[in-house]
């Protein structure tokens, strides 16, 4: 039977996918969500199965009706880019159970990494250094209060099985622990279906750099440098870079270290990435492992000039990989900015609606990972996200200098988008010195509000 994949999400990270397939000669399926027949994942791919309703629960989440059109199509494997089902553990074992190859780690491993607390005690066996905090879940508010006592306010409250900034909370002192600690769980049960929670030590303003891994299953493991993902709103990126102004050879080479050391502890197989907080002196902490593709892979790929998605593929039907760490080489400087349908100025509500008018940049050095197009409805039921502008240059000035030129030419009508926000952003001195943590968007919003 010949190669067929089910890509088992929407948007831009199905075009994605469905790009890389067709590149590499490989039929795909797409799967949407009544409502979402327009969308051009449905146009663009082979063949395309509609798995349920709008609500995501009853669709791009159902799993039953996932992999009932992953057989009935004659896919013999299903990619999940990112989001939805893409770090259910249950559901990449079911995959496998199913005879289907699940493009990413294996369900065991997922469910290992994916429990953060589990994730963390790992690391702490490996030597990785890693943020204090609770040995494991903390099923209870008092012993949560006992834990921040020892170790200190501020403290995070995070969701075992979290990701996406959701199921953290920021706690001051032991009134907001009391208040925050059973609201988090109840977030945490409803985004993951998994109510336990973790403490950790909350360091205040660090930069988030993450590592980009891949690895075969002729045990290669391979890093492909890091990424700098501190411009965050509520724990949510919405610019990266690569590579970090902050991070110099040694850090880097440490870092790259640590990843591919944790990677090989569980026999990790497929794409990942291994994220760190790292502190003003240049102190790396492991934080969490994020099992599939990221956002942010297309700033990775330009300073690389390898096809993550493609890899992810032909890692997941047992080839090897093209390259081993000598071959990886970081050339020039790129960056992502999030294109979002909300409001910065009414406290970033949603806006969903209908594009009326859309121009899309181009030019050398600039790429455009976009789902939209002109009269294309915006639904409410999703995610946000429109577009990522992703621009390369040789310095990290010059990429500066592209973004700003590429947001400008970027037009879209009907609905709210943070597209002047990035754009002033990219005129902020302390971004353009490269003098930025996670802090950063707050105190930027701050000064805004101010003038």
């Amino acid at each position: 039977m010949p190669n067929k994949i089910l890509i088992a999400n929407r948007g831009e990270i199905a075009l994605r996918v469905i790009r890389a397939c067709k590149e590499l000669g490989i039929g795909c399926v797409a799967v949407y969500a009544r409502g979402d027949e327009d969308s051009l994942h449905v146009k663009f791919a082979d063949e395309a199965v509609c798995v349920g309703p709008a609500n995501a629960a009853e669709s791009y989440l159902n799993m039953n009706n996932i992999i009932s059109a992953a057989v009935a199509s004659g896919c013999n494997a299903i990619h999940p880019g990112y989001g939805f089902l893409a770090e259910n553990d249950r559901f990449a074992t079911i995959v496998e159970r199913c005879n289907l190859k699940f493009i990413g780690p294996s369900g065991a491993v997922m469910a290992r990494l994916g429990n953060k607390s589990e994730a963390r005690r790992l690391a702490k066996e490996l030597g990785i250094p890693t943020v204090e905090g609770s040995d494991g879940p903390v099923e209870n508010v008092a012993t949560a209060a006992g834990i921040a006592a020892r170790i200190g306010y501020p403290v995070l409250i995070k969701a075992v099985s979290g990701g996406g900034g959701k199921g953290i909370s920021i706690i001051n002192n032991t009134e907001e622990l009391y208040r925050l600690f059973e609201l988090t769980r109840h977030e945490a049960e409803v985004n993951f279906g998994d109510s336990q929670v973790y403490i950790e030590k909350y360091i205040e303003n660090p930069r988030h750099i993450e590592v980009q891994i891949i690895a075969d299953s002729f045990g290669n493991t391979v890093h492909l440098g890091e990424r700098d993902c501190s411009v965050q709103r509520r724990n949510q990126k919405i610019i990266e870079e690569a590579p970090s102004p902050f991070v110099g050879e040694e850090l880097r080479a440490r870092l790259g270290e640590a990843a591919v050391r944790l990677a090989r502890a569980v026999g990790y197989q497929n794409a990942g990435t291994i994220e760190f907080i790292v502190d003003e002196k240049g102190n790396y902490y492991f934080i969490e492992v994020n099992t599939r593709i990221q956002v942010e892979h297309p700033v990775t790929e330009a300073v690389t000039g390898i096809d993550l998605v493609k890899e992810q593929i032909r890692v997941a039907y047992k080839d090897e990989l093209s390259f081993r760490q000598e071959d990886v080489r970081i050339t020039g400087h790129a960056l992502e900015c999030r294109l979002n349908a909300e409001d910065p100025n009414q406290n970033f509500r949603p806006s969903p609606g209908l594009i009326r008018n859309l121009v899309l940049p181009g030019g050398s050095g600039v790429r455009l990972d976009t789902h939209i197009y002109n009269n294309y409805e915006v639904p409410p039921h999703y995610d946000s996200l429109l577009a990522k502008v992703i621009t390369h240059a040789p310095t990290r000035k010059e990429a500066i200098r592209k973004m700003r030129v590429a947001l400008e030419q970027m037009i879209i009508d009907g609905v709210k988008t943070n597209i002047e926000l990035l754009y002033l952003i990219m005129h902020n001195t302390n971004f353009v010195r490269g003098v930025y943590d996670t802090g950063f968007l707050r105190n930027f919003m701050e000064t805004i509000k101010g003038e």
